[in-house]
């Protein structure tokens, strides 16, 4: 799977969000996730925004389709930096950047099975934050890698509800994505 993950600083007003995901529905790419919120600036917001690359472009062999996924993001990069609400943009390399997500899920848990439920939460970090007779609320933050795991393991007792925030991300070190940036 081709995951790529776009950071960009845009204006936080009316219509931002809606110019910058239809550039990616026009060029054939479906959003995996969108996170958007205010930066300490409360003018400028930050887009996160997660697309798998492989679901687009041609269906050639499979060097071909990478350089064609490849090609079809920096065109959308570049695409992106010319929309008047976007103030800089760039693409976060996997190996250069912090990738975190929360996610709430409810999971089918009486008192037989409420052990076992506790004791994966546990080794995932993953805080309990509602409990009922039947069911035990957990929120986990992590890795998307972290997240899947944790579901793997607590599927077979019966997930029942499921909240993904989708992803954050910044670049590691001393590196700044700013307004600055052209």
């Amino acid at each position: 799977m081709s995951q790529h993950v776009v950071s960009a600083l845009v204006e936080n007003r009316a219509g931002t969000l809606s110019r910058v995901s239809g550039l990616f529905s026009r060029r054939g790419f479906n959003i995996d996730s969108l996170t958007v919120g205010v930066t300490e600036n409360p003018a400028i917001s930050r887009m996160t925004i997660a697309v798998n690359a492989s679901r687009a472009g041609n269906t050639a062999g499979d060097g071909t389709r990478r350089k064609s996924e490849t090609r079809v993001l920096e065109q959308i990069v570049k695409q992106l930096s010319k929309l008047v609400d976007v103030i800089a943009v760039q693409e976060l390399e996997k190996d250069s950047c912090l990738r975190r997500e929360i996610m709430l899920v409810k999971i089918s848990a009486n008192e037989t099975s409420r052990p076992a439920v506790l004791e994966i939460a546990g080794i995932f970090r993953a805080r309990v934050v509602d409990v009922s007779p039947e069911t035990i609320t957990i929120e986990a933050t992590g890795s998307l890698e972290k997240l899947n795991g944790l579901l793997l393991l607590l599927r077979p007792y019966g997930i029942l509800e499921l909240a993904r925030t989708g992803m954050v991300a910044l670049e590691r070190g001393s590196k700044v994505l700013s307004v600055n940036e052209e």
